[in-house]
């Protein structure tokens, strides 16, 4: 006997009761932000999604209402000195909602700041293990220092308040030396700072028949410890280590201290 059908309406109102019904009032959920927009009347607009090999497994919107979302998002940024983004992996308090015509979703009540930076130094650790395990954490350091480097190659960007502070030291220094350098410009925070800076370094060790540089400087100013997460990549880390030339960092506050700066022959600040 064929089964009565009912309307969609009616199908999902059996959903929702369903729902309702049978799931806690909340659940403490890890996941990935893939999309973030905030709308002008303050509510954000979340895709959580969960990968394993940059495939995604798993994918649902998520809401934060405007009241919650400025308490939340101050919380968690003086806790982690960053703001929300994409790319971030965070554990959310959340409650499920299925609605009739937009279907099913997460209301996000709140994000505990302290994941967000235990997954931050646990990815850390991690890298830092694996470039030990490659003999590539004191490689760079085998290099000699000459008495003074008077042809350099610095990567960073034109903007950058840490590269006018280095120019500025270089051209006034008190013992009169005269240096040539030459700048070789790269984003220096974001997502696409690594392969950048990666790219950088290969332009630099082509030159150097030709240019015949003395060492090799990264430089990066201050800033939020997120804005120098890039700088705890690991390809980032192997290039340095591998460099041709000595390598210098001068990334950040004294505070700070990123692989890149591990893996250089020196770090300053």
């Amino acid at each position: 006997m064929q089964q009565q059908a009912i309307s969609l309406l009616s199908l999902n109102e059996l959903i929702k009761s369903t729902l309702d019904s049978n799931l806690a009032p909340t659940y403490w959920v890890i996941a990935e932000i893939g999309e973030l927009r905030v709308a002008a009347k303050g509510h954000a607009y979340l895709d959580l999604i969960e990968k394993s090999d940059n495939n995604i497994l798993a994918k649902i919107r998520g809401n934060i209402w405007s009241y919650t979302y400025q308490a939340l998002s101050r919380k968690f940024k003086s806790t982690t000195g960053s703001d929300l983004k994409v790319g971030m992996n965070i554990m959310a308090l959340v409650s499920i909602q299925f609605h009739e015509l937009y279907g099913i979703s997460l209301i996000i009540k709140d994000v505990d700041p302290d994941f967000t930076l235990g997954e931050r130094a646990r990815k850390k650790q991690e890298i830092i293990s694996q470039l030990n395990n490659e003999g590539l954490i004191d490689l760079n350091k085998q290099f000699v220092l000459p008495a003074v480097s008077q042809k350099v190659a610095i990567i960073s960007s034109v903007t950058a308040a840490g590269y006018g502070d280095f120019i500025n030291q270089l051209d006034q220094n008190s013992q009169g030396y005269i240096v040539q350098y030459q700048l070789f410009q790269a984003a220096m925070q974001g997502k696409e700072a690594p392969s950048a800076i990666i790219q950088a370094i290969h332009h630099i060790e082509d030159l150097l028949l030709e240019e015949k540089f003395d060492l090799l400087v990264i430089i990066r100013g201050g800033g939020a410890q997120t804005d120098l997460d890039c700088f705890d990549d690991y390809e980032l880390a192997k290039t340095i280590a591998e460099a041709s030339l000595p390598v210098i960092t001068g990334i950040g506050h004294e505070r700070d201290e990123s692989i890149a700066d591990m893996v250089a022959h020196t770090k300053l600040k």
